[in-house]
């Protein structure tokens, strides 16, 4: 036998296959099965080494490919003797090893052999077997056979024969089945046939669709079977493939449910009161956990049939429908309006027990019901857009009243999408609520003003947005109706109770949606909003870097979200840099800052901080060559950092002076270190510059050179002048 030459040689893969069959794979009768670490390592060494994809070069001999292509006939020789075993672990073994072959064989040998193993693997999936474990692994297998014929357009005619064929046992395991991991890989199988071949169903229909609505309403099933439930009976339609299937199930699905929040949230709705008990006596303990059970039966019933909905509207369907967006919308607000309040001259205890319960279980009822909004956007997209007001009007009147974080971070997602779909039309209209909303999740003052007043918070947010309402009328002064009504603070702007600090998760939806307000936006109406946002952005990003949102508590609510401080940092920079790019007509008034956290991230040793801030400094410095602020207060900005700290001290003295002490400057008055660059009068902004510089000479005793525009005949990098500066 020749030696290999490394591990690369084509000719170490039927010996290493070989090894492995004879190491790992039982006979009949003889060896013990492998132990889940053997099978563990059995399958990665068939991945790593593309054992069984007989994928074999130019320059093969033909001595190599006759033994590669015997070594793969031996394996899957080996596996259909354990797939016909009668002993059901090493039965089990087999399925589990064919199912992986399916995946990693070659297309000609998968092709030839498919209708061979479906012949083995089918009569294993016999409800009346006790082997629960054995149908699991069988459904899985057969679902990863049905998964790579589905991409061959040649086999669909079999394909489908083949499928039709294991309808009706899945049904029967669907409703005989006890066990629940037998549920969920017969509805997932169910669900690979509805996708791939879909009109193998269509014979059974109404059995199927009977069948998946059994096991929903059953109650006795765990979440992941729901959802599977949930997506068989979404994909079900397509197994007939016409527009009027389609519209009929999304009604049916909608009328249950509107049918079930009748009876949930009895006495919960305005105008809809809890009856008098029938003789004037409350329900017994017993019936009111029989009423309790019922309950909760339906809001865990609720949420499936809207992910079955939600599923339909974004999933593919091959014919083109209509959607029932008025019915969809107003089932959406139906939820979203219900609080779990309930009036005070219908509180009997049972009704006070009742409402206990459902204002438990209203959160998952409200981020199901946002998840069918977000659904109804992505889905419809364009043609949204005569329903976009009643869309906005929703969003905002939910997200002043939504406390929870998780909720407030759907619904700042549901925005972003919002935006991205409809547009700068829905910019207009919604951005005051986004910006007023983000200043509050944001902490904009909860970190180096001491201000834990929650007036305070509502009045800085106020007076941040004077003007971007795009409708021409009188505004009213809402900081004065806030002082002078200080108890309908929380009824305008929803403060986060005992001043605690937004979770990172939060921040960052509140940066991202902020992002995508400025990018498809375009230019705010107000200078001063957007010197506000940069000041807001500027101080987010800088307490990130600091770390002074890294708590304990935050760090368990981020790993819910998976995200973490390095996220919430590029989530700042990336607003911020959205923020320094926009298209106005006064330079940005935060640049030297924005540009010195740009400068630090980029050398942090997190790499994707660190990319994105030198994508950031190009897409400034490309920003400064075309004219959008001048290069030479780039040069002042690489001044060192202590000589402009210690020049702009003076000048928030200056500011400062005509208030008393311990007083709040407004965000309209920017407090940063480059105050001055917020001056509209561009000619007066060179001089400053110029007196600046000297007063540094004068301090220092020490040369800096600051270059004019005009000293360069070609436009020069922020490196370039850093370079320049530093050399004076």
């Amino acid at each position: 036998m020749a030696n290999i030459k490394n591990m690369y040689d084509i000719r170490l893969k039927p010996r290493l296959l070989r090894s492995l069959i004879k190491d790992y794979l039982p006979e009949e009768f003889r060896h013990p099965i492998p132990s889940p670490h053997e099978l563990s390592y059995l399958v990665e060494t068939l991945k790593t080494f593309r054992l069984l994809s007989e994928a074999f070069p130019e320059e093969c001999s033909s001595d190599v490919v006759e033994n590669w292509t015997a070594a793969v006939d031996d394996w899957i020789e080996r596996l259909l003797i354990l797939v016909t075993c009668e002993m059901p672990d090493k039965c089990w073994v087999g399925v589990s090893l064919l199912g992986l072959t399916c995946q990693e064989c070659s297309s000609s040998r998968f092709l030839s052999s498919y209708s061979f193993w479906l012949d083995d693997l089918i009569p294993l999936l016999d409800p009346s077997s006790e082997a629960q474990t054995l149908k699991v692994v069988c459904c899985i297998s057969i679902s990863d056979l049905f998964t790579r014929l589905g991409g061959y357009s040649n086999a669909k005619k079999d394909g489908t024969s083949y499928a039709a064929k294991l309808v009706q046992p899945l049904l029967k395991l669907l409703n005989e089945d006890t066990s629940e991991a037998v549920l969920e890989a017969a509805a997932t199988l169910l669900c690979t046939i509805l996708t791939f071949f879909p009109s193998s169903v269509d014979c059974d229909y109404e059995i199927a669709e009977t069948s998946v609505v059994s096991q929903i309403m059953s109650w006795r099933s765990n979440l992941n079977v729901l959802k599977r439930c949930a997506q068989c009976l979404s994909l079900l339609p397509k197994s007939r493939g016409d527009d009027e299937s389609w519209l009929l199930m999304i009604q049916k699905i909608l009328a249950s449910i509107n049918c079930n929040l009748n009876d949930a949230f009895l006495g919960l709705e305005e105008g809809k009161d809890i009856p008098t008990p029938l003789g004037g006596q409350e329900m017994s303990r017993e019936a009111f956990y029989l009423a309790r059970r019922r309950s909760k039966q339906l809001l865990h019933l609720i949420p499936t049939l809207m992910l079955s909905c939600c599923m339909m509207l974004v999933n593919p369907y091959p014919a083109q429908v209509s959607v029932p967006i008025n019915s969809l919308l107003a089932l959406v607000e139906r939820v979203l309006k219900v609080d779990g309040s309930l009036s005070q001259s219908l509180l009997p205890t049972t009704a006070a027990m009742q409402q206990e319960f459902i204002c438990s279980e209203l959160p998952a009822l409200h981020l199901a019901s946002l998840d069918l909004l977000e659904a109804i956007i992505r889905g419809v997209r364009s043609q949204l857009l005569p329903h976009a007001a009643e869309i906005i009007g929703l969003l905002k009147e939910y997200f002043r009243r939504c406390v929870l974080p998780g909720l407030r971070v759907k619904i700042y997602m549901i925005i972003r999408i919002f935006l991205l779909t409809q547009g700068i039309g829905v910019a207009l209209h919604i951005g005051e609520e986004v910006i007023s909303n983000a200043f509050i999740d944001l902490d904009v003052i909860g970190y180096g003003s001491g201000v834990e007043s929650s007036s305070a918070r509502s009045k800085i947010t106020t007076e941040a947005l004077p003007q971007l309402s795009c409708k021409k009328r009188k505004r009213v002064d809402v900081t004065r109706t806030l002082e002078e009504h200080p108890e309908r603070v929380d009824s305008e702007v929803p403060v986060p109770e005992n001043n605690s600090t937004s979770p990172t998760p939060l921040k960052i939806a509140a940066l991202e949606a902020l992002e995508t307000l400025l990018t498809m936006g375009g230019a705010l109406r107000s200078d001063c909003l957007q010197s506000n946002i940069e000041l807001l952005l500027i101080n987010v990003a800088t307490n990130a870097f600091d770390g002074e949102w890294d708590t304990e508590e935050d760090k368990v609510f981020a790993a819910m979200f998976h995200c973490n401080s390095v996220d919430l940092q590029i989530a700042a920079l990336r607003a911020l840099l959205a923020c320094l790019l926009l298209p106005v007509r006064v330079r940005p008034c935060h640049l030297i800052k924005g540009l010195e956290l740009f400068r630090k991230g980029k050398h942090e040793r997190e790499t994707r901080l660190a990319e994105f801030c030198a994508h950031a400094l190009l897409a400034l410095e490309n920003c400064g060559q075309t004219g959008s602020f001048s290069i030479t207060e780039i040069a002042y900005a690489e001044c060192s950092s202590s000589h402009v700290e210690g020049f702009n001290h003076n000048l928030s003295e200056k500011v400062q002076s005509g208030g008393q002490e311990g007083d709040i400057l407004p965000l309209s008055a920017p407090q940063s270190s480059d105050i001055w660059l917020g001056n509209d009068n561009t000619e007066n902004t060179e001089t400053d510059i110029q007196q600046a510089t000297e007063d540094l000479l004068a301090e220092n005793q020490k040369e800096v050179i600051v270059l004019e525009p005009d000293q360069y005949p070609n436009p020069i990098s922020i490196e370039g002048v850093n370079e320049v500066s530093q050399d004076g």
